[in-house]
């Protein structure tokens, strides 16, 4: 049986540049403390569901003592992602994975919809044969993708971060051997913020 490798795709933290369209309800510090929890929220979440070995993807190098001991944390290994554009940078990951002989589930680090189980189900199936695996997202995005084999062609051309995601990724994969997820929502926007709950998020309240 080939191993899981969970991926979370994540920023460094940095006030100003970090959950920018949150700025208005919280600041540009506070919407960078609430980045943390969101980040620190998914990777105990990808921990507690032990599919497989854990990786963090960070967008800068070199990357900050922070996100490192983030990683450090849940056993998770550091590393930067590649390529000119999302879509780029999400297909040098997972193939990176792939070419190791490793079943790729790559998520986001805002996702809060996105539960243990996900992943979980997510490594079920893709051991079970399909080609992918996805968690569509109630923004018209997804919050999750997994592969069992290269397929450069999904994330072509893509406008990443708008509504017309979800739509395009379904064209794509039509005829093919593709396992589809319980939804899945992201914060964003300064309304995703009342759908946290616990005291964990503190620093996300207005």
């Amino acid at each position: 049986m080939k191993p899981v490798r969970v991926q979370v795709f994540a920023r460094d933290p940095v006030p100003g540049q970090t959950k920018t369209r949150l700025i208005p309800a919280l600041g540009a510090a506070g919407a960078c403390d609430c980045y943390r929890c969101l980040l620190c929220a998914m990777l105990e979440r990808v921990h507690e569901a032990g599919v497989g070995e854990i990786e963090l993807w960070t967008d800068q190098t070199p990357t900050t003592d922070e996100l490192a001991g983030l990683a450090d944390s849940v056993g998770a290994s550091l590393r930067v992602q590649r390529g000119e554009g999302l879509g780029a940078r999400m297909v040098h990951a997972l193939e990176d994975a792939l070419a190791d002989g490793a079943l790729p589930v790559l998520v986001g680090s805002d996702v809060m919809g996105l539960q243990s189980r996900h992943v979980q189900e997510a490594a079920a199936r893709l051991r079970g044969g399909v080609v992918a695996v996805f968690a569509p997202a109630e923004d018209g995005g997804y919050g999750l993708v997994g592969l069992s084999a290269p397929w450069r062609a999904l994330f072509a051309d893509v406008p990443w971060g708008t509504s017309e995601v979800l739509a395009l990724t379904r064209e794509r994969t039509i005829g093919r051997e593709v396992a589809w997820l319980d939804a899945v929502w992201d914060v964003d926007e300064p309304a995703d913020l009342a759908r946290l709950k616990g005291d964990r998020f503190e620093a996300c309240r207005p």
